[in-house]
């Protein structure tokens, strides 16, 4: 085994995240053994011709160069980084997105044991605020309709709504953030007060009883109908899928249409 590389050997030589060089192996890109732990090995003549082969252009693993960097990085890299997908990609919710598919595989590595919880929780905050000083240098003008975000009120995850709020910016929204765990209670009164037009939550699949969030969507949504305030329910948790009133939200690209759509309509008032 002593002329064949590690994973983090064909990454060094390859330029890449190891996330990228293992997704490559699994996709039967680039030809790799295992060991008798069953990690991979690869052939440096296989790694070689592969990169030839792509003629400078490599398979990119969007999803793994985001957790690489969120290990590894720091917050000002993260957002350059954050800056520079924006300048590749074009527009902000797709940049939400991409760093989205990050955080899920994120999330994934720590459920298999690649990552302590400690890591994860760095990465995940290094992130957070790395978003959140993008998002602060957004314009927003006083005239833009007002939107609250929120978690479900038992849901401590806020890097969902972070996105969320960069995809609502750019669709011309203002946002007030409430964050984790605010009692129903508390945004019903703000619906009810006609401070704001849109009430968006998020629920990870943390949140994966479906009684309480439907009993929260049941009672926001009664609010929001009376006062003419829309609802929007994001995130993996177990929202219902068809709320009596609202719209459930199922992924980023789909809340920045919706954003626009709405603010579009209420102009039109």
């Amino acid at each position: 085994m002593n002329d064949l590389l590690t994973t983090a050997d064909a990454a060094l030589l390859a330029g890449v995240g190891a996330s990228s060089v293992k997704r490559w192996a699994d996709s039967n890109l680039l030809p790799c053994v295992r060991t008798a732990g069953g990690h991979r090995r690869f052939h440096r003549e296989d790694l070689e011709r592969f990169l030839r082969e792509q003629g400078g252009s490599l398979p990119r693993d969007a999803a793994g160069d985001w957790v690489e960097l969120m290990l590894s990085g720091g917050m000002f890299e993260l957002q350059g980084e954050l800056l520079r997908a924006r300048d590749r990609l074009g527009a902000w919710y797709l940049v939400a997105a991409e760093v989205g598919a990050g955080i899920w595989e994120l999330g994934e590595r720590w459920a298999r044991s690649e990552i302590s919880v400690l890591e994860e929780h760095v990465a995940s905050e290094k992130l957070t605020r790395a978003i959140q000083r993008v998002t602060e240098s957004m314009p927003s003008s006083p005239s833009n309709p007002r939107s609250v975000l929120a978690t479900a009120e038992k849901d401590e995850h806020t890097l969902g709504l972070s996105l969320a709020e960069l995809c609502l910016r750019e669709a011309g929204w203002g946002c007030v953030w409430s964050g984790r765990r605010t009692p129903t209670q508390e945004l019903i009164t703000l619906a009810e007060s006609g401070a704001v037009s849109l009430l968006a939550l998020s629920a990870s699949s943390a949140s994966s009883d479906p009684k309480p969030l439907a009993r929260e969507a049941r009672l926001l949504g009664a609010a929001c109908r009376a006062s003419g305030v829309e609802l929007l329910l994001g995130g993996a948790g177990a929202w219902p899928e068809h709320p009596a009133y609202g719209t459930r939200v199922r992924d980023l690209p789909s809340l920045h249409r919706l954003a626009l759509s709405l603010r579009a309509s209420r102009a039109r008032r």
